[in-house]
């Protein structure tokens, strides 16, 4: 049986959106148990009687997105996220999963549960959609390092390859860095040397993507520094949700021809609506570190924390920190 370690209390929808999922998704993954931190009495009310595979331990403190994440983690020890990442350390659960302060989260990751030898810095990556697919793309680092040097970022495409390759099928993903031109010696020093780095490795690097690409598809995996990387990624959130925002209020409130053609094209509109539905993706994750660490939006609602805790679940089933530890032990 595999153990998922959920912060309850994390998120603008906690506990009840969280409670919802799990008792959602608890029907299909039938090897997995759940723990709960959080308020118990609020977490307790929303399971009523259904506590089969369902534990909650209850936590007086909630890390808040406003608390200075090393901070949270060192003086509220007795919140649902740090109590959560103690049991995952302690062994009493194999992955973490939190809506709530993604600093704290990143710092619960390194600090508490602990970095995997031979990896330099853990990178945080999301998996986010492209046009001509279903399948998206991975982009490591967003921000779990303000700063970077050219061995991390080679780093982070190594595991985001063997996450791509495991996790979500792709044979021999395409590797792609992130830089503001196509040729080799675009970017900084940084980038043209973690350019070389990527070339002169055994992965399928394809060269420089630029930031205007990144939704073409050409890639499968593009490795950044965190700091860009956390810019491009609010930017593909921000600019998706008013798109998506300005549309359907252009088709709703410009009139009776406008709404009957909105009728017209509506299965048309719902497959693009789905295909930038990044919620159907799962989470963020900490890559690099001892555990499975998820990290999926404070906004997010059942349905995409649904996704995340299926998506937790098949990186335990597919076992690839063990096999991170045994790869990359001896990589420097």
């Amino acid at each position: 049986m595999r153990t998922i370690a959920i912060d309850a209390m994390g998120g603008e929808n906690a506990p009840e959106a969280i409670v919802k999922a799990v008792l959602q998704v608890k029907t299909e993954l039938t090897q997995t148990n759940f723990i709960l931190f959080g308020d118990e009495t609020k977490i307790k009310r929303l399971l009523d009687s259904d506590t089969e595979r369902v534990e909650v331990v209850g936590t007086t403190e909630v890390i808040n997105d406003e608390d200075e994440p090393v901070k949270a983690i060192r003086n509220k020890k007795d919140s649902s996220l740090v109590v959560a990442a103690q049991y995952v350390k302690a062994g009493k659960a194999d992955a973490l999963l939190s809506l709530g302060n993604t600093g704290a989260l990143l710092s619960c990751g390194i600090f508490i549960i602990g970095r995997i030898k031979g990896v330099a810095r853990p990178g945080l990556m999301p998996t986010l959609p492209v046009k001509n697919s279903d399948d998206g793309f991975n982009m490591i680092d967003v921000g779990a390092n303000a700063k970077s040097k050219p061995e991390y970022i080679l780093n982070w495409a190594q595991m985001a390859v063997y996450y791509a390759e495991k996790i979500r099928g792709v044979s021999n993903p395409r590797v792609a860095l992130l830089n503001n031109g196509a040729e080799s010696d675009k970017g900084d020093d940084i980038h043209q040397q973690a350019y070389q780095l990527l070339l002169d490795s055994d992965l399928n690097f394809i060269g420089n993507i630029e930031g205007n690409e990144l939704l073409e598809g050409k890639a499968d995996v593009v490795a950044t520094d965190g700091f860009t990387g956390n810019a491009i990624l609010k930017n593909i959130e921000g600019t998706s949700s008013v798109l998506i925002h300005m549309l359907k209020d252009s088709l709703l409130n410009n009139g009776l021809f406008t709404k009957l053609g909105a009728l017209l094209i509506k299965k048309a509109l719902k497959g693009l609506i789905s295909k930038f539905d990044t919620s159907k993706y799962g989470g963020a994750v900490l890559l690099g570190v001892n555990a499975p660490i998820v990290k999926t939006h404070g906004r997010s609602d059942q349905r995409a924390i649904y996704y995340t805790l299926k998506q937790v679940d098949k990186i335990l089933s597919e076992k690839i920190i063990d096999d991170f530890k045994a790869e990359f032990a001896t990589k420097k």
